[in-house]
This record gives C-alpha cells, sequence and structure tokens, in this order.
C-alpha cells in the first residue's frame, strides 16, 4: 500500500510540472499539493481503518455478545474514537441503553450537527452495529467468533465517514450509531428507532453499514443496497458520483435482506429511504458466524475503498435539495 501511494504522489508531480508550460508555477503547486493531500487522506483512511478493524475483531473482545466485558470494551472504543475525531454525544453520554431479557445493552449514538439554519433540523443516521455472537463452533481449540466481516467491517468503513464528515461543511445534522443487540433480533436499532420517533426526530435518511470486508465477485457494480427499490437513494448516489457504484443483488430479494438488518427497524417507524451497503455476495466470504471471521482474511484496503467511493456521494446526499431523496412507497 505504501509504495503505491509514494508512486503515485511522485507520478501526479511530474504529471504536473509537465503542464507547467499552460500552467504558471503557482497553478502546478497548487495541483501538486492538492493531489497529495488526496493522497495523504486516502493512506491515513486505509491505516485507521486497519487500525480499528483489527482491533474491533481482535480475541480480546472475545466475540462482542451482549452483556459481556468484551462488547464492554468494543463500546469504550468506539466512544474514544468518536470523541477524538470531535464527535459529540446525542444524549448527554454516548450510551443509549436498553434490556434484551435482563441483560443490560448500549447502543452508541453521536451527532455532527448540520450548518444550515434550516436543514441541520433534518437528521441523516449512519448506523453500523457493533455487537456479534461471541463464540461459535470450535477449529483448532479457537471458539472466538471475532466477528470481523460481521460486522467490525462496518464499524470502521462509519468511523471513516465520520472522521471525513466531521471536517465536511454538512447542511444536515448526521447522527453516528453503533447498534447493539442486532444478532439477537434487531433489537438494538429497534429500541433506538422507536425512541427517535417519540422524540419527532425528522429523519432524512438511514444508511447502513453491513458485512464489507472482501470484494464481490464478477459484479460491474462496487456494492449493494438492500431494499433498493424502496427509495431512489441508489440511483442518486450512482447520480452523484457519476458512475455505478451501487447494484442490485439478486440473492437480496431471495433472502429479505432488505428486513434482515438495522435499516429496517427505521424504515418501519420513519418510512424513509433506510438501506444497508454491502459487499457480501453469499460467494467471496465463507466465515459467516464462523470462528475463522478475523481480521487476516479481510481486505482493509477494499473497505477503505468503498469509504472512499461513497463520501462524496453521501454528502451530496446530507445536502441535497428537500425532498430529492425520497422514498417510492406510495
Amino acid at each position: 500500500m505504501k509504495k503505491i501511494i509514494l508512486i503515485l504522489s511522485v507520478s501526479v508531480f511530474l504529471s504536473s510540472c509537465k503542464s507547467s508550460k499552460k500552467n504558471n508555477e503557482e497553478d502546478v503547486i497548487e495541483i501538486a499539493m492538492n493531489s497529495a493531500n488526496s493522497v495523504l487522506e486516502e493512506a491515513e483512511m486505509y491505516s485507521d481503518i486497519a487500525r480499528n478493524l483489527n482491533q474491533l475483531s481482535s480475541d480480546e473482545l472475545m466475540g462482542r455478545q451482549i452483556g459481556t466485558e468484551g462488547i464492554e470494551k468494543a463500546a469504550q472504543y468506539l466512544e474514544a474514537e468518536l470523541t477524538s475525531i470531535g464527535v459529540k454525544p446525542y444524549f448527554d453520554t454516548f450510551r443509549d441503553v436498553f434490556e434484551v431479557k435482563g441483560v443490560v445493552a448500549s447502543n452508541i449514538v453521536g451527532v455532527i450537527e448540520g450548518s444550515d439554519s434550516k436543514l441541520k433540523d433534518e437528521y441523516v443516521i449512519l448506523g453500523a452495529h457493533y455487537d456479534h455472537i461471541g463464540s461459535a463452533t470450535a477449529v483448532d481449540g479457537d471458539q472466538i467468533a471475532n466477528g470481523a466481516n460481521d460486522n467490525a467491517s462496518g464499524c470502521t468503513a462509519v468511523l471513516a465517514m465520520a472522521r471525513s464528515f466531521a471536517k465536511a461543511n454538512l447542511k444536515r445534522s448526521v447522527l453516528i450509531v453503533f447498534f447493539s443487540a442486532e444478532e439477537s433480533g434487531l433489537l438494538g436499532s429497534i429500541h433506538l428507532a422507536n425512541k427517535l420517533k417519540g422524540r419527532n426526530l425528522n429523519l432524512y435518511a438511514m444508511y447502513n453499514f453491513e458485512m464489507l470486508g472482501v470484494p464481490m465477485k464478477d459484479k460491474d457494480y462496487l456494492v449493494y443496497h438492500t431494499g433498493i427499490a424502496t427509495s431512489n437513494m441508489a440511483e442518486k448516489i450512482n447520480e452523484y458520483a457519476g458512475k455505478k457504484l451501487i447494484g442490485q443483488l439478486p440473492e437480496e430479494m431471495k433472502y429479505q435482506l432488505f428486513r434482515r438488518s438495522d435499516n429496517y427497524s427505521f424504515y418501519l417507524e420513519f418510512k424513509v429511504p433506510s438501506h444497508t451497503v454491502s459487499t457480501f455476495d453469499f460467494q467471496n466470504y465463507e466465515y459467516y458466524h464462523h470462528v475463522k471471521d478475523e481480521f487476516g482474511f479481510l481486505d482493509a484496503g477494499h473497505i477503505a475503498n468503498v469509504a472512499e467511493e461513497l463520501r462524496t456521494p453521501l454528502v451530496k446526499v446530507i445536502n441535497s435539495k428537500p425532498g430529492e431523496i425520497h422514498s417510492n412507497d406510495k
């Protein structure tokens, strides 16, 4: 990764120098600096994603099952990361506490306040679940189901978005949410969606990140949306990107994936565009709920690429005109 970055930096600079006959010296320097800054930002994103992915899927967290010391460590880690990048708690603290059969669980909820005097009262949620199943059938004495792809990968992408968006000029406000108890039946997102509905939150859209750890095979798009036909969001993101980033995975309908992740809780409560974005295509990763779902089998560069490709289109979603992103439900 580092070698590629260095080569790209040099090639950008040389390319800029060749154009100096047509541009004055200040233009050449500005072009070179902007290109270098872009490369450095990408390198920083990759580094953060690899670090966060490694930590959130480590044996130390013991598979992040609700009610355990491991998931509490994960929650504290996420809170520290949000604090370090300037994301504030949405409630009095980052914790949105609820119970699952007598077990205390916590969603982690931060906010990036919008800058537009009117649109900042509308919200976009970017979320991913951070819990997992704890343990699974032992392989070579290992029982820890680390949950690297499911869903440390989604959490790292959300953290990357949060880091970028905390510095951006966003018109709407953004909630950064890490859900707990997804593996127990979407209970964390059900709780939060109901709570926010009760507070009359004006929700514009919800975007959920799930299982992004490896690229799809033989597809002409980078990621897919669940429930793609329920809104125009995929269409608009592709338009904003100027290319086909998002497609429709045939298996998504077969397995009813729209109903199987935390986006669905917000769709039911708010009836706004609510989707999960993923690259798990049922062929590219064999370790679902398996002890081999570990850091070493994932592609941090792919996750960084997904985050980088979606970053600008999502800013345009957040800053779009009222009603530009809409549900297709009648």
